[in-house]
């Protein structure tokens, strides 16, 4: 008989874990409290507490073929940056393909997680829930479990002086979806983050001015890449330049990637750089925030210092009246209410779990947490990773001392890199992190055997963006699509630029030598570095 997973939550963790289950040839039973699948990408009108959701303008960060589950390649058609009408599409395309929302119970809110009294024994979880429609309640046993609720939910509200004397319109990033009502009104926004930067440039085409308060600064990076006009997490993502980056120091790293932001603008000049350099706190991606702040629709100011009835004062003595709304883009808080605490107690957005997934003291491994980790890249391919690892089972992972080891190991290289903020307590490298997974289920491209297998691939692998179908090339979960899928990856990215014929190029030849000199230089390094 199958053994039975409570996945929890139906958005793009949750369809990875019900997908992954279903190739182990486990039964997977998921609780979705709404009645859509998709989590924070089903885009509603209607705000709800505690549920996240985009914004009706959002539009993706990671580039598509760096998003897309492993086994299923976003269409060639979608472009490289979707609007997340996209992405919800194609999350309901996944889950049809593969038959997942037979396993989906909508409108079930799971109220409690606790272990079954022969949990030494067995392993097993006892899982309570309220349907939303009826009221009813009921309790389950299930031998696993997989909580994918999202880190987006619950709003950050710090504390400001004077804020409940402030006689405008008060409003969390996470209740805004359009800029309707804000026409012609003197907006505050507070924080610089990704969804800070997005509300400040959507909200400046139509308001009469947008203040955007920072406390630190931040680096703003674009989606495009410079001269090839490719997304930008295509180049930065490759093997090679991993492995390279790995042998000069991080200062050295830090000091070029700002060398290059600043090519772009002066962020001293806009106001916008921090004291700390690139990579020490999550990146900020936007294309628009500067011309919005050269055009005077943005004025970039400093940290609040308190609110007045009708205005803000800042830090370093300025100050704006008249103001009409603010908007709070300052985060969330993350936890797990309905589990109990012995198994997992959040406090200040700390996990303390192997992988950010696997709680190390209890005697089965029989929990996993997925998705609960801020990447510098898409966090669905290391997800679903997390997902391969959990339904392989608990005797994959290492002993409780290893797993205590690699969790201390992690707090300490975050809080030696990273600004000390609760929203730098999840950070991880995309690639290394993924790679780490990828051990622990066996899955890891094999480059070495590959070059006297198949060195077309071998190459594509090294060279190219560690897309997530190299992770399905060997060991198990393996999936004969991958290599195709691999190889034709340049093809989907350039298709959607696919709308007219232009004149030839007359500098193809010089493309081909700067590429063949490339080569050459990265030949020569290769051997630098590795004999």
């Amino acid at each position: 008989m199958a053994k039975r997973v409570a996945v929890i939550g139906g958005g793009c963790s949750g369809l990875a874990a019900i997908k992954c289950c279903l190739d182990e040839g486990l039964e997977p039973v998921c609780f979705e409290r709404t009645d859509e699948l998709g989590g924070l990408w089903h885009y509603t009108e209607q705000v709800k507490d505690g549920q996240a959701c985009v914004m009706r303008s959002t539009v993706i960060n990671s580039s598509k073929e760096m998003m897309c589950y492993s086994d299923y390649p976003i269409p060639k058609e979608y472009p490289n940056f979707m609007h997340n009408t996209y992405v919800w599409q194609y999350f309901q395309d996944y889950a049809k393909h593969f038959g997942l929302t037979d396993y989906i119970r909508y409108n079930m809110e799971v109220v409690s997680v606790k272990r079954a009294p022969d949990f030494l024994e067995s392993g097993r979880w006892l899982i309570d829930t309220r349907d939303h429609k009826t009221g009813d309640t009921s309790r389950e046993t299930f031998d696993a479990v997989m909580v994918c609720t999202g880190h987006h939910a619950d709003k950050n509200v710090p504390h400001f002086a004077g804020l409940s004397d402030f006689q405008g319109k008060v409003q969390h990033s996470h209740d805004y979806r359009t800029a309707q009502g804000l026409e012609d009104k003197r907006v505050v926004v507070v924080g610089l983050g990704n969804s800070g930067v997005d509300l400040a440039v959507e909200l400046s085409k139509v308001s009469k001015q947008v203040y955007l308060s920072t406390r630190r600064g931040g680096w703003i990076f674009n989606r495009i890449d410079e001269g090839s006009g490719l997304p930008f997490d295509l180049k930065f993502s490759g093997r090679l330049f991993s492995t390279i980056q790995s042998f000069l120091p991080f200062w050295l790293v830090q000091q070029i990637i700002k060398a290059k932001l600043n090519r772009k603008f002066d962020h001293y000049l806009y106001r916008l750089a921090p004291e700390d350099p690139p990579l020490s706190q999550q990146p900020v991606i936007n294309d628009d925030l500067p011309n919005a702040i050269i055009t005077g629709r943005v004025k970039v100011m400093a940290d609040i210092k308190k609110f007045t009835s009708h205005g803000v004062e800042f830090v370093y003595g300025s100050a704006v009246d008249n103001i009409d709304a603010v908007l709070l883009a300052t985060g969330y808080i993350f936890g797990f209410p309905f589990v109990e605490k012995e198994v997992i107690d959040v406090q200040q957005n700390r996990l303390p779990l192997f992988k950010f997934c696997f709680p190390p003291d209890l005697q089965h491994n029989t929990i996993a947490f997925i998705g609960f980790f801020q990447p510098l890249g898409a966090i669905m391919p290391a997800a679903e990773l997390q997902c391969r690892l959990a339904a392989r089972g608990e005797a994959k992972l290492p002993s409780r001392s290893e797993m205590w080891e690699d969790i201390r190991k992690k707090e300490a290289a975050m809080a030696q890199r990273y600004v000390h903020t609760q929203r730098h307590t999840i950070q991880v490298d995309s690639l290394p992190f993924m790679d780490e997974l990828a051990n622990l289920i066996g899955c890891k491209p094999q480059i070495g055997s590959l070059l006297l297998s198949d060195p077309k691939l071998a190459w594509t692998v090294l060279m190219g963006p560690v897309t997530p179908f190299t992770y399905r090339l060997h060991g198990p979960g393996s999936w004969a699509g991958a290599r195709e899928a691999v190889l034709t990856t340049m093809d989907r990215v350039r298709f959607p630029f696919s709308t007219k014929p232009v004149p030839r190029r007359f500098d193809a030849n010089l493309r081909l030598l700067a590429h063949l000199l490339a080569i050459a230089v990265v030949i020569v390094l290769m051997l630098f570095i590795f004999l």
